[in-house]
């Protein structure tokens, strides 16, 4: 098993380095609108929000309670978040090598979760296949992300300029030959990543009982009150932040008392930041590695951000 399990990892590598090559793709390195919006641990808020709009599109719905094992326990979502904040954080500001390893750790999970929906909806029918490489889910997964990134990002640290919107959207389309997905997949602006936004609105979003069921797993797993005060920011920040279409469809009440409730939490959440340290405000992946970059490497990376494309090659020669 470990041995099919290593063939399959380093299939997985290979294929990404070729698409690398392939596409001449760089990594956003420091001094980029991705390390800067990524750096921040507060946008983890954000990822509450964004994976209730991807839980809304039942065929990802369907493939989570298939194939995922976060509901079991308390526990099990924990270390579900740990290791994705751990590729995200590799992803992001890893060396060449660990980010398409851990590219190809998500690669090799996605090739054992398929399916089919098994229950028709307002615009799905019940044979309606879903896969974790299908680029059309992955799409969805990512434009959610980013989206719900930067809402967060601008309610907590500091607002951003239409350019610094276009550019992350730009540099985050490194998930592209990542993931398998086909070039030019991906926005590259936030217009773009609006429109997209809005189709998957108003075209695949349908929350139906598995959904709400997921949901309300996400939002108040076992053991939630211990973590309280944080879980219940997250919740306010998580529902309150949804898109109101989207969060009548999960049945969430919200009232007036809870708009104040967010604007309250949010206002906490910043002071909370702006009291906090660098090295503790920040991941510390990113602060380390921010700090170690060298003039020439931010110098570089400054003038890549002004022109056509973010630096930090990922080359597919190693």
């Amino acid at each position: 098993m470990l041995v099919g399990m290593n063939a399959t990892f380093d299939r997985h590598r290979a294929a990404i380095r070729t698409r690398l090559r392939d596409t001449a793709a760089v990594r956003p390195g420091p001094g980029s609108v991705s390390w800067r919006i990524n750096g921040e641990v507060i946008v983890l808020v954000a990822w509450g929000r964004a994976i209730l709009l991807q839980l809304a599109h039942p065929l990802i719905a369907t493939a989570v309670a298939e194939h995922s094992s976060f509901r079991r326990s308390g526990l099990a979502g924990v270390q579900r978040l740990i290791s994705t904040v751990r590729a995200m954080l590799a992803i992001t500001f890893g060396a060449d090598d660990e980010a398409i390893d851990a590219a190809a750790g998500i690669n090799a999970i996605h090739d054992h979760v398929a399916g089919r929906l098994g229950a028709s909806t307002k615009r799905l029918d019940a044979d309606a296949r879903y896969s974790a490489h299908d680029p059309e889910l992955l799409r969805w997964v990512h434009v959610t992300l980013i989206d719900s990134i930067m809402i967060a990002y601008e309610r907590l640290v500091a607002p951003l300029s239409t350019a610094d919107r276009d550019r992350y959207c730009a540099e985050s389309a490194i998930m592209e030959p990542l993931l398998g997905m086909p070039h030019g997949w991906l926005p590259r602006t936030s217009a773009q990543l609006a429109q997209r936004t809005d189709e998957g609105l108003r075209g695949v979003v349908d929350p139906g009982p598995r959904s709400r069921e997921l949901a309300r797993a996400v939002l108040f797993p076992p053991g939630w009150r211990l973590a309280w005060p944080a879980f219940r920011a997250a919740q306010v920040m998580t529902t309150g932040l949804l898109p109101p279409a989207v969060r009548d469809a999960y049945g969430f009440a919200w009232t007036d008392g809870d708009a104040r409730a967010l604007v309250r939490w949010a206002r906490i959440l910043r002071r909370v930041r702006r009291a906090l340290p660098r090295p503790l405000r920040e991941w510390p992946a990113a602060w380390r590695t921010s700090r170690s970059a060298a003039p020439s490497d931010l110098d570089h990376t400054r003038a890549a951000v002004t022109s056509a494309a973010p630096p930090h090659s990922l080359s597919a020669e190693r």
